[in-house]
């Protein structure tokens, strides 16, 4: 495999990886982690916490704003920002969520609380670093892996918070040509896409079938300069070779891939 990125997957007790350990830029994949923070808070609130409604201006709303942009009057709940901010990947939904809770600070706290060490979040969306050579606003493909089953298999999040998360990341509206475009007919799709300066395209998520057990994906790539363009296709491409391994030694996905 060239040298531009990195895939992880887990599938029952078969692991596959390349570039495990390396640090990489997270950008917009950092608003799952910081929506789940959210949404773990809510466990321990009355059931109206989500529902608070945060008002912003206009200058809150930088470089990506699809959903944010129209409610400037009205302003937006918990809920609804943190659902902008996954489904349409939303930079200043993240933002207002993270700066009513603290900061940058909010998801690398949650992140580390668990088990996430590599997780270095310091900036606000539109503003992260991208540059390979620098740590800020990276974490390591493996960690962001585990956290991602932690997050959607496991008991990190209480089931209904569990779910609603599950639920955003599916409807995501960013990811049609990178890994839903790699997965074989019959797969199911919830994940959190990224990008940014250095070529930067990631994607992380888990497919999934009534057949076949779950496969959790994480899909960072960047390159050496600034200017480079993300390219979907490649995050696409390592999908389908993903896919493509596991065929050949387990039967549910083979017969799904023809």
């Amino acid at each position: 495999m060239e040298n531009w990125g990195f895939m992880r997957l887990i599938l029952i007790m078969v692991k596959f990886d390349y570039r495990a350990n390396e640090h990489f830029p997270v950008q917009s994949t950092m608003k799952m982690m910081g929506v789940a923070a959210l949404l773990k808070q809510s466990e321990n609130k009355n059931k109206d916490f989500l529902q608070e409604k945060i008002y912003y201006t206009k200058d809150d709303l930088i470089t990506w704003a699809p959903v944010t942009k129209y409610h400037l009057d009205k302003g937006m709940t918990l809920e609804s920002l943190a659902e902008a901010a996954v489904t349409y990947s939303d930079n200043a939904a993240i933002n207002i969520i993270m700066k009513k809770f603290g900061g940058p600070k909010f998801s690398t706290d949650f992140a580390h609380s668990i088990g996430n060490k590599s997780y270095n979040v310091t900036h606000y969306d539109g503003y992260m670093n991208s540059n390979p050579k620098n740590s800020d606003d990276t974490a390591t493909p493996k960690d962001m892996a585990i956290s991602v089953q932690k997050l959607i298999i496991g008991d990190t999040l209480a089931k209904l918070q569990k779910q609603q998360l599950l639920t955003w990341m599916r409807n995501t509206v960013t990811s049609y040509k990178t890994m839903r475009y790699g997965v074989p007919i019959g797969f199911a799709v919830a994940d959190k896409t990224g990008s940014g300066d250095y070529g930067v395209r990631n994607d992380i998520g888990i497919a999934w079938s009534l057949a076949c057990k779950p496969i959790i994906m994480s899909i960072y790539t960047v390159r050496n300069k600034k200017d480079a363009k993300s390219r979907d296709d490649i995050v696409a491409k390592t999908t389908s070779i993903i896919f493509d391994e596991f065929a050949h030694s387990n039967q549910c996905i083979n017969d799904l891939a023809k």
